[in-house]
């Protein structure tokens, strides 16, 4: 099969290659043969499928049952703590089975969930998830990350804490890793009292047990939520090995601009990777009381000026924290792009594959070069402004070298 005429933005492409109008691919076997430069005008622009990596599938399409939070993060977390104590394992897994069929015919090739998890005993979610995981294995990468209160990880709860961490452990240990399969280990931070004390025992326990982690981070616009900033330190500080991975650290926004910025450098220094998420912090951080000045997302231009790898991700869909939404990335991203104003827009492509597929530690990257796997998606957009329009998203979705379907 040959695809003539494709327009590749330069984050997504083998470096070797030199910048050309448009480029010419030969696919067989399931693979990329070999691209080449043309001087043709594009007829459509190609990207590798999308990463997500942070998604709540063990709360997705609740929202009916319990409402929404208007704005009110504290609200959605006891709306949902409620509904929790309800799952069963026929509901939770028709739920995320949706999901993922969502997600997949859109053209997302991975997937990185949050599950609540409460106390030692693993939630009902997880042992759905491994089903899933294993049911979906060869056409989508799943991973998982246990989200519970930093407060757990006390001093004085030493003992649970580390039976937690054991359980994520072992449930780590049952993944395919080479395939980019992982459980890691998570929690939700936002202003806790001895912070450093409770972060810090967090990373122990997560490099005692050799898990990556995955923190909800300074999530409201609280100047003063300066998690990310401690976090950060202590990578350094402790050489953690791992992986780290920060959602939201919407403090970052509202914070005085030489402050984020050095918060920011930190975290380059510490090499961890941020997710921003437009869709639900839009909705919310702000006021409810009257229209909203502030937008929610971290300061992603400047931080990726820094060097921090800066992805984009879909997070809660049809729940209380965000009732609306879909498994769309590319529909996220298009919010994210105008939200944040991220310029050139095609570029920027690169938060929802190439960064957060290395963030996750995949397999491959998501760099369109000869060899790579021939999971791609075509849209009908030939430069970058046609991408942010619903018809410029219009898309085939090609995996293993073959077309699958059009959206």
């Amino acid at each position: 099969m040959r695809l003539n005429h494709q327009h590749i933005p330069k984050a997504l492409l083998d470096p070797t290659l030199f910048d050309a109008p448009s480029y010419d691919l030969h696919i067989e076997a399931g693979h990329i043969r070999s691209i080449r430069a043309n001087d043709a005008r594009p007829t459509a622009t190609l990207m590798s499928c999308p990463v997500d990596i942070h998604v709540h599938l063990d709360k997705t399409g609740v929202v009916q049952r319990t409402g929404a939070a208007c704005g009110d993060l504290h609200k959605a977390i006891a709306l949902m703590a409620a509904e929790r104590d309800a799952f069963t394992e026929a509901d939770v897994n028709a739920r995320m089975q949706a999901a993922l069929l969502a997600a997949y015919g859109q053209g997302t090739r991975a997937m990185r969930t949050h599950l609540d998890w409460m106390q030692v005993a693993a939630p009902v979610s997880l042992s759905v998830f491994e089903g899933l995981r294993e049911a979906w294995r060869g056409r989508m990468v799943l991973q998982a990350v246990s989200l519970t209160p930093l407060d757990f990880f006390v001093e004085d709860n030493a003992a649970e804490a580390e039976a937690l961490v054991q359980r994520v452990a072992e449930a780590n240990a049952r993944c395919e890793a080479a395939s980019g399969e992982a459980v890691l280990l998570g929690a939700f931070v936002w202003k806790n009292e001895d912070l450093r004390g409770k972060l810090r025992l967090f990373f122990e326990l997560a490099q005692a047990h050799g898990l990556d982690v995955d923190l909800h981070i300074d999530e409201g616009l609280d100047a003063d939520a300066r998690g990310l900033r401690v976090a950060a330190e202590l990578v350094q500080s402790m050489r953690f090995e791992g992986r780290v991975t920060c959602g939201h650290a919407c403090s970052l926004s509202v914070q005085p601009h030489e402050e984020a910025v050095a918060t920011l450098r930190k975290v380059a220094a510490a090499r961890m990777a941020l997710v921003g998420l437009p869709s639900t912090n839009a909705y919310l951080q702000g006021s409810w009381a009257e229209t909203p000045l502030e937008r929610g997302i971290f300061r992603i231009n400047e931080a990726s000026v820094i060097g921090v790898s800066t992805s984009i991700a879909t997070d809660n869909v049809a729940d209380a924290f965000f009732p609306y939404g879909s498994y769309d990335l590319l529909d996220t991203f298009a919010f994210g792009v105008q939200l944040a104003h991220l310029h050139p827009a095609d570029e920027w492509l690169s938060s929802i594959t190439t960064q957060p597929a290395r963030a996750m530690g995949l397999p491959w990257d998501g760099v369109l070069r000869d060899g790579a796997p021939a999971h791609l998606i075509q849209l009908k957009a030939t430069n970058a402004y046609e991408l942010i329009t619903p018809i410029g998203r219009e898309r085939r979705v090609m995996r293993r070298g073959e077309w699958v379907r059009a959206v």
